[in-house]
């Protein structure tokens, strides 16, 4: 990382003067190394928290007694947490220092997660996943902000690749963790899985990280409404995001409220930034000269991509081949587990080569695996999905290690607890709009397919008629009722309509996925060219 770029940050721009004196870590003792290991466990449980608990959202409704509309407020609490944590993490790493802020996360998360399945009410589950949302929301920032400004030079790329194998594995081993749960233990542990594995974290952190003086100077630097207007603004955006389809988007109150909020809040925040404040909470004017803008919207729409398995993969899945969670997480395994292969001969050939090339080819991978995927029929199950996915795997890794690299090269190492900001919200608001845009897709979609094979379909038609009576045929096995036959096989006939009509809706949105991939690899040919050169000078 170059000394000489200026810093983006308030904090940046304090720390800056003694940005080049942070102890590095070294070989000589394996102490440092066991903090390496507790932050890259943190990032995988922060990934986990929201996978897990949108995958089994159903068993979690089913075990606290709540309807469809109630439960759906259990992944947006613990997101807004998350993201509203996410904002203050540089400012609170700074002042507070690293291993204070990580231990109090991992005391918050760990009660949060316990008390979670105990709750007596949804109001009570609510503000235990928000709080739960918020411990773990200090994970990934600056478990990429230490690694970046603790590892030695050559190691950086290294640890960026496992942070990245790390992320990738969390949230496609996610389905599988959730059916074994639901199978063989209880619904309980979708929180409760948490509190085995955090104080593992928490000794990692104690033993492994040093310990840093409390900077309260710094609170004289901080924009404190900026802050404030950030965290509020971006929440209530992700908020509205993650409620828009369920509710129908512009037609409902509450959503029309969570988005026109937001959008003014974060206007105030971007004109305060801009215009009003001398000590800005993050320096626009200067975050596009860095060209990190562009980066984020790579992240971002590289969030969206890869939604094809995250998102279309599983709901095939589970609504056209009845699928449960466990046998969907088979198909996602096939992502998560190359992953081990390829971290270190990828950080070997991302300490050789321009990041923009293996990042183009990352993608350029993923979008072939959305085009090999869009050949998806209705009888596909799990092992036909099996080719497209091992691209996928190669893909990801590829682009988002690679998009990682690209951020910490391109910004001051005083300005490193911001990079991890930064990514956790592009990562949060990517994914986010690209759920909400592939869920509303893929809705719209299928009522239109499903508008047009059924003008096609005529009652007396031949074909039809032939189709019927083979159903009444196949339900007269079972009833002696004519009218009965009659009824029950006009419902298999329009089922069939219904999961013709699904499966095209899901061509779609991995067509969708492969134009957002084509879309992706035009921002990188923006991005300059001296981009790695600058970074490893």
């Amino acid at each position: 990382m170059s000394l000489h770029l200026a810093p983006v940050t308030v904090v940046g721009r304090a720390l800056h003067p003694v940005a080049h004196a942070h102890p590095r870590l070294s070989a000589d003792t394996l102490r440092p190394y066991v903090g390496i290991a507790g932050v890259l466990l943190g990032s995988i449980m922060a990934t986990l928290g929201t996978r897990v608990t949108s995958l089994g959202i159903a068993d979690l409704r089913g075990g606290l007694h709540l309807g469809f509309d109630e439960g759906a407020w259990m992944t947006t609490s613990f997101g807004i947490g998350q993201m509203m944590v996410g904002v203050c993490c540089p400012y609170l790493g700074a002042i507070l220092g690293v291993r204070r802020v990580l231990l109090l996360g991992i005391i918050l998360f760990f009660v949060s997660s316990l008390l979670a399945p105990l709750s007596p009410n949804l109001s009570a589950f609510l503000a235990a996943q928000f709080l739960a949302g918020a411990g773990s929301g200090t994970f990934i920032p600056l478990t990429i902000s230490f690694i970046a400004r603790s590892l030695p030079a050559r190691l950086v790329v290294y640890g960026i690749a496992i942070y990245a194998m790390n992320s990738e594995l969390s949230q496609n081993v996610a389905a599988s963790l959730e059916g074994w749960y639901s199978d063989n233990l209880s619904w309980r542990w979708i929180d409760w899985q948490y509190c085995g594995a955090l104080p593992l974290m928490f000794a990692c952190v104690w033993y492994g990280i040093p310990r840093e003086s409390v900077k309260t100077e710094l609170l004289a630097h901080l924009d404190w409404p900026g802050l404030a207007y950030a965290a509020l603004g971006f929440s209530l955006l992700y908020a509205g995001l993650d409620q828009g389809n369920r509710l129908d988007w512009i037609n409902n109150g509450l959503v029309n409220g969570l988005l026109i909020s937001g959008g003014l809040v974060t206007t105030a925040f971007v004109v305060r930034e801009l215009w009003v404040t001398r000590t800005p909470f993050l320096n626009l004017r200067l975050l596009m000269q860095h060209h990190l803008v562009l980066l984020m919207l790579l992240l971002a729409g590289y969030r969206f991509i890869i939604l094809s398995t995250s998102y279309i993969i599983p709901n095939y899945l589970q609504t056209v081949q009845n699928f449960r969670e466990l046998q969907v997480g088979s198909v996602l395994l096939w992502i998560a587990l190359p992953q081990f292969a390829i971290v270190l001969p990828l950080g070997y050939l991302l300490s050789r080569l321009d990041g923009r090339l293996v990042l183009a080819a990352g993608t350029a991978l993923v979008g072939a695996a959305c085009l090999m995927a869009a050949q998806l029929t209705s009888v596909w199950a799990t092992g036909d999905f099996l080719q497209s996915q091992i691209v996928q795997a190669l893909g990801q890794s590829f682009a988002l290690t690679a998009l990682v690299v690209l951020v910490v090269q391109a910004i001051n190492p005083a300005d490193a607890l911001t990079i991890g900001t930064l990514l956790q919200t592009s990562r949060l608001f990517g994914g986010e709009i690209g759920t909400a845009f592939m869920q509303t897709f893929v809705r719209q979609r299928e009522q239109i397919h499903s508008n047009l094979i059924g003008l096609h379909v005529d009652s007396l038609a031949s074909l039809t008629a032939d189709r019927l009576a083979a159903y009444r045929n196949a339900v007269g096995a079972h009833t002696s009722d004519l009218a009965v036959a009659g009824a029950q096989a006009t419902n298999l006939l329009a089922s069939a309509i219904a999961r013709q009509a699904a499966v095209l809706a899901y061509i779609d949105g991995f067509l969708a996925a492969a134009a957002g991939a084509f879309v992706c690899l035009l921002l990188i040919a923006a991005l300059p060219a001296n981009r790695a050169a600058r970074g490893a000078s």
